[in-house]
């Protein structure tokens, strides 16, 4: 009765991960003892299994890949290569896409500027066709005098 009270202890400790591997030493004993208390026979699969569980062993051969060996000398070199091509390269394109984003740009802003000299050439259109009757009917007053 007292050691089943000290495996309940035990048990509780282990549960919430305090116990020193004395102490799970001690509780794997236990519960591969034949004679374990009734109300901690539930525990005894876990630890048996875990006793089970240390012993085992993979024993079968694993093969080593003794295939093509990836030479990473030249990979190195196709490294270096491509990132002198971008240095040297990489401004010139750089400057290129630059200037096409520019002249864009400037397309866009006169084709504003140009549609807007267009609406105000409209308005004025009218204006100088009022101004044209106001010609003719003063030339027409004048004239008859």
């Amino acid at each position: 009765m007292e050691l089943d009270k000290t495996i309940e202890k035990l048990l509780e400790k282990y549960f919430e991960a305090a116990t020193t591997v004395a102490e799970e030493k001690e509780l794997r004993d236990y519960f591969a003892k034949e004679q374990v208390a009734a109300h901690l026979e539930q525990y005894r699969p876990m630890f048996n299994y875990f006793s089970m569980a240390k012993k085992e062993q993979f024993t079968k051969q694993v093969p080593l890949n003794t295939g093509k060996k990836i030479n990473y000398g030249w990979i190195s070199i196709a490294a270096a290569v491509v990132l002198a091509f971008g240095i040297y390269f990489g401004p010139d394109q750089y400057q290129a896409y630059q200037e096409r984003k520019e002249a864009e740009f400037a397309y866009q802003e006169t084709k504003k500027a140009l549609n807007l000299l267009a609406e105000n050439f409209g308005k004025g259109r009218e204006h100088v066709a009022q101004l044209n009757e106001f010609a003719v009917a003063k030339s027409k007053v004048f004239n008859q005098n």
